[in-house]
């Protein structure tokens, strides 16, 4: 069984297609994205060993020619370095603007394969193949494609939609459970923003979908996407106010990325998670969002095995330091940073006022925090 969600954006539309086997019979449904008969599918070492073969062997029985561009694992991926090595590649490979290239892997490869197709001969098509939770549920869809750079997280990007994103939930069968529950972060995410019932749902079956229940991972991948998708046709490109609550736990999740260097030792998601739950507990502080509502975020993400604290994250810098790499955040407007806080589960806004001593001081205090 197949679950479509669209993503309307006038001529840039497209649907998400949700299938558990998907890519057994990724041919058949990709063939009209390939109309050379060709796909140069990029992906990763780790996620090659893994998904690659059946990936591959679909396409040829499809008759489609298969040139696979494969490229190290992690976040140091996204770079100059190796965009400049993709591009070169896909441009030795004759890649035209009418072709589609597939990005098969997590959130690192579809934001590299997105962004080296953004400026490709001034752009060309890509599909999105996620087989990550966090990329499935939200780095696939919505068109945001980045590097990293020295300064910071994602501030070299493009806005550039895929033609098509191919979800088979059944990839995550191969994703450590560190990996997922990363990924569960962002799907707590939506429910935290503005669907207080999905955020009850999460809690009633988190657990099961964590576990591998095929039910619950479609009705989770399916909710999310179809939020995301609404507020993304609202505010395509980050301008009125509205995508940036997608954001949800970024700024702060974003600083202790960077304080652990982009590294492995604090995953994207894991960053999300203390995110959301420091946020929550900062409105609380503020006397914005009730308590026992920030408590309930912090014991969820910790009973899925997320870090809520800054000592769980392995972070003990000082509040003054946290907040300098706020700074380099992409979201800064006249040396102002706005914040996504919450006035209670579901009910997040963002607040362009908010004093980042007052923000170093909240962090000082969240040291103590066991």
């Amino acid at each position: 069984m197949t679950t479509i969600v669209p993503v309307s954006l006038a001529d840039r539309s497209y649907e998400v297609a949700i299938a558990p086997g998907a890519l057994e019979d990724a041919g058949a449904r990709l063939a009209r994205y390939a109309p050379r008969g060709r796909f140069v599918v990029v992906t990763d070492a780790h996620v090659a060993a893994l998904h690659l073969p059946r990936l591959t062997a679909s396409l040829e029985a499809a008759g489609i020619a298969v040139e696979p561009i494969t490229l190290p694992a992690g976040e140091s991926t996204k770079s100059w370095a190796h965009l400049e090595q993709l591009t070169d590649r896909l441009l030795e490979l004759g890649v035209e603007r009418s072709d589609k290239v597939i990005a098969l892997g997590g959130g690192v490869i579809g934001d590299l394969v997105g962004f080296a197709c953004s400026i490709l001969k001034r752009g060309c098509g890509f599909v999105q193949v996620p087989t990550t939770l966090l990329a499935q549920v939200d780095s696939s869809v919505g068109g945001k494609t980045a590097i990293n750079t020295k300064a910071g997280k994602n501030l070299i990007g493009a806005f550039h939609q895929p033609a098509h994103v191919l979800i088979d939930p059944d990839t995550l069968d191969t994703l450590p459970p560190r990996e997922r529950a990363a990924g569960y972060a962002e799907v707590v995410k939506y429910g935290l923003i503005d669907d207080p019932a999905f955020f009850d749902w999460c809690e009633a079956n988190g657990s099961a979908l964590l576990a591998g229940d095929g039910a619950a991972r479609v009705h989770a991948i399916a909710t999310s996407i179809a939020a995301k998708a609404r507020i993304v046709e609202a505010d395509e490109r980050e301008t009125a106010g509205v995508r940036a609550l997608l954001n949800l736990g970024h700024t702060f999740g974003h600083a202790l990325e960077a304080e652990t260097g982009f590294s492995e030792r604090l995953l994207h998601g894991e960053g999300v998670a203390c995110g959301m739950a420091l946020a929550f507990r900062f409105s609380a502080a503020q006397g914005l969002c009730p308590e026992a509502d920030a408590e309930r975020v912090s014991r969820h993400l910790a009973a899925a095995g997320l870090p809520t604290t800054l000592k769980a994250a392995g972070v003990d810098a000082s509040g003054e330091t946290l907040v300098a790499h706020m700074l380099h955040d992409k979201k800064m407007e006249g040396n102002r940073l706005p914040f996504l806080l919450a006035r209670g589960i579901g009910q997040t806004f963002l607040d362009k006022n908010v004093s980042l001593a007052e923000v170093a001081a909240f962090l000082d205090a969240e040291r103590a925090r066991g």
